[in-house]
């Protein structure tokens, strides 16, 4: 099987999207024969990491993708916010990409050359793409995704929403009258589909060439899923947050929802992350009573985010509107057991067996459930030891990203004539 990849959003060095592109990407190829084609800025990072020239192929659309990203930064008020608009800018400048890559990869496809043509990244549905169409053209099968995105904004939480600048979100639809949104999907041989949301958004007539396969995965060279779990020390419940802090994630109902805990020393709170709402955080623990068991340890390198996490007991994540949701993931595979909203990406992750995702309501009934579970840990931490073990073994059977690719195997199978398509479930299974 040999596979042109398409992972324009790939580097080890980076996090989110471009560390997904690239860490599937590589178990990617050590199933099948791959040349990745990616853009020109992470270059540098893929020969850094021993990737050899003939591996891949860089494609330069700077001077597209610069000027739309200094508007892009402009249109949303900075770094971390207004993702809807952002991504709707993506769609000009990945046109271009792909037009450079048909004008050096056509021949070869039309030719046979590659098996399968996988488009891996960018992940959003609402970025068209023509190859599907000029593939099809070339009886070559093409495969887009996993794609994720488009978790509606949930009642009660408008203001966040503002907060975030995310006005387009209340015009997203609108994509659906792209130029190629309906070619993409019609001469798309597979479509790989990363959450229940993005598979709801996805018209009746052509989920027959949908499968489910979930956008995020753990590097076990980093969280380690052999190593034997420590036993839990003694002390108050630690609990953990991991992420941007910004409005959505929810790091402030987290801070309300312990803070009994906190004040009475039988919980503390570590926020792992930096965003324009630390200072805000900050006060609200102040005014709580609970500054002396709250520590904001700020931006930490990805590389030592696991020690830092490890420490915890609890993962407490109620981010309202997350659609991977791979810091869950990690969690999991550290031993720490995640509470979360049962709300996109992370209700996916989290099953009874595993960890707690808690029904989504307004901000108040938010507090209220996560209060409730986290005083029932407190109270009976020994509950904690089977639900760390379950999520490891969850993890190591299904979110692994060797795991991953083993699956994308398996379609690249199936739109190839050699076996049948494949279910993994929705959700995965335990």
């Amino acid at each position: 099987m040999r596979v042109l990849l398409l992972a324009e959003e790939a580097n080890p060095e980076w996090f989110s999207v471009p560390l997904e592109g690239w860490s599937h990407g590589q178990a990617i190829a050590r199933r099948v024969d791959v040349h990745v084609i990616t853009q020109v800025r992470n270059r540098e990072a893929f020969e850094r990491a021993g990737v050899a020239p003939a591996a891949f192929t860089a494609i330069d659309t700077e001077h597209i993708e610069r000027p739309l990203w200094r508007l892009g930064n402009l249109l949303r008020g900075g770094q971390g916010k207004g993702w809807t608009t952002l991504m709707a800018l993506k769609a000009l400048s990945y046109r271009s990409f792909e037009s450079q890559v048909w004008r050096r990869f056509g021949p070869a496809i039309r030719a046979r050359a590659f098996d399968v043509v996988h488009r891996l990244t960018p992940l959003s549905p609402t970025v068209p793409s023509r190859l599907a169409t000029w593939c099809r053209r070339a009886g070559v099968p093409f495969v887009l995704g996993p794609l994720n995105g488009g978790v509606p904004w949930p009642q009660g939480f408008d203001g966040a929403r503002r907060r975030e600048r995310e006005w387009l979100s209340y015009v997203r639809g609108a994509y659906k009258l792209l130029p190629g949104y309906r070619s993409t999907r019609r001469d798309a041989a597979a479509l790989v589909i990363g959450s229940r949301d993005t598979w709801q958004q996805m018209p009746e007539r052509w989920r027959d060439r949908c499968v489910y396969v979930p956008e995020n995965g753990i590097d076990p060279a980093r969280f380690p899923l052999a190593e034997a779990l420590p036993p839990r020390a003694p002390g108050p419940l630690r609990i953990a947050f991991l992420g941007r802090l910004v409005p959505y994630k929810g790091c402030d109902m987290l801070l309300a929802a312990a803070a009994p805990l906190v004040a009475a020393g039988r919980a503390t709170i570590d926020v792992i992350g930096d965003g324009p709402e630390r200072e805000a955080l900050a006060r609200q623990a102040a005014e709580l009573g609970i500054a002396h068991g709250v520590a904001f340890a700020g931006w930490v390198p990805h590389q030592q985010v696991g020690d830092r996490l490890r420490q915890a007991d609890v993962f407490g994540f109620p981010s309202v509107r997350e659609f991977g949701g791979a810091v869950v993931l990690e969690a999991m595979a550290l031993g720490v057991v995640p509470v979360v909203l049962d709300y996109g990406g992370p209700g996916e992750l989290v099953t009874p067996r595993t960890g707690f995702a808690l029904p989504m309501a307004r901000r108040d009934g938010i507090v209220a459930n996560f209060r409730d579970v986290l005083a029932q840990l407190a109270a009976a931490p020994d509950a904690l030891v089977p639900l760390r073990a379950a999520g490891r073994a969850r993890v190591r059977r299904h979110f692994t990203w060797d795991a991953k690719a083993a699956q994308m195997a398996q379609v690249y199978d199936w739109v190839a004539g050699k076996a049948a398509k494949p279910d993994f479930g929705m959700p995965l299974p335990d």
